[in-house]
């Protein structure tokens, strides 16, 4: 797959992100991939003279459930531009008493508890399976998280991501299962993506914000008003921590090289694949 943009930076998240005042240059460019059309248009621009790309995950009228996500199609896209490293932003609720609202979480791990999504690039002909015990980039998760800090932000390193299948929110007794099962935090996107990111090559870390305490703290259920209601506020954060921490990107060394989990995962055999899937999945196997 010839790569004709250089973007090697991207951000997924809300409209929010890409209205930042801080993102110069801004234009919107349409990529169709072999899995349809992504989400939206991508937004691309520069922040401190980097150029960035930005992919609005549920459209920017926020029209996509967590369900309805074309994930494939957001990746593939990513990665036409060249992007190798990818900057996760999503809202989360929390099952810990000490990831308050407003809180930051560079999870490391995540349960993946959704039903029904396609999580992968391979099927059709062609068999793989990529390694998923580190399944973020560590590195970069770091790097994101000590610069958190240094703005002042209260931010957490570590901790289990469940991603549940949503779109309702969780039942008090999913939500004290959770808790007793020793998960951190709760949302609806982040494991389709990370297995798929982890396919396609790219260094992926997510950054959970919390709005909310989902439902098991007594007199703090959450419900849609007080989630947008924090997630506003987050939204000033999550500004600056790219500001700061979209310069620092190209200087973090991943212990885990990332981009390398596919070269081995692959198991059927190059001349027993079909064209079209060989043509489905080039940037894969190169």
């Amino acid at each position: 797959m010839a790569i004709k943009y250089k973007f090697e930076i991207a951000v997924i998240g809300g409209s929010g992100l890409y209205r930042m005042d801080e993102l110069k240059d801004k234009k919107e460019l349409k990529v169709k991939t072999p899995f349809g059309n992504p989400s939206d248009v991508i937004i691309t621009g520069k922040i401190s003279g980097i150029p960035v790309a930005f992919l609005p995950r549920h459209g920017r009228r926020h029209t996509i459930l967590p369900g309805e996500i074309p994930q494939r199609a957001n990746m593939w896209a990513l990665k036409f531009l060249g992007v190798k490293t990818i900057i996760s932003a999503s809202a989360v609720g929390s099952l810990k008493a000490g990831l308050a609202p407003a809180h930051f979480v560079f999870p490391d791990q995540f349960v993946d508890e959704t039903k029904g999504r396609i999580s992968t690039f391979f099927g059709g002909g062609a068999v793989g399976h990529v390694p998923m015990a580190e399944p973020f980039c560590g590195a970069v998760s770091a790097m994101l998280c000590g610069s958190a800090r240094k703005l002042g932000i209260k931010s957490h390193s570590g901790g289990i991501y469940v991603c549940m299948e949503g779109p309702g929110f969780s039942t008090k007794a999913e939500s004290f299962y959770h808790r007793k099962m020793g998960y951190d935090i709760i949302g609806m996107t982040v494991a389709t993506e990370a297995k798929l990111a982890r396919e396609a090559g790219f260094h992926y870390a997510p950054v959970s914000l919390v709005t909310d305490y989902d439902c098991w703290k007594e007199g703090e259920e959450v419900d849609q008003n007080k989630v947008s209601e924090t997630l506003h506020k987050n939204i000033e954060n999550i500004r600056r921590l790219l500001v700061k921490a979209v310069p620092l990107v190209a200087g973090v060394k991943c212990r885990t090289n990332c981009p390398d989990f596919t070269k081995t995962s692959l198991l059927t055999a190059k001349e027993n694949i079909t064209a079209a899937a060989c043509k489905r999945l080039s940037f894969i196997l190169g």
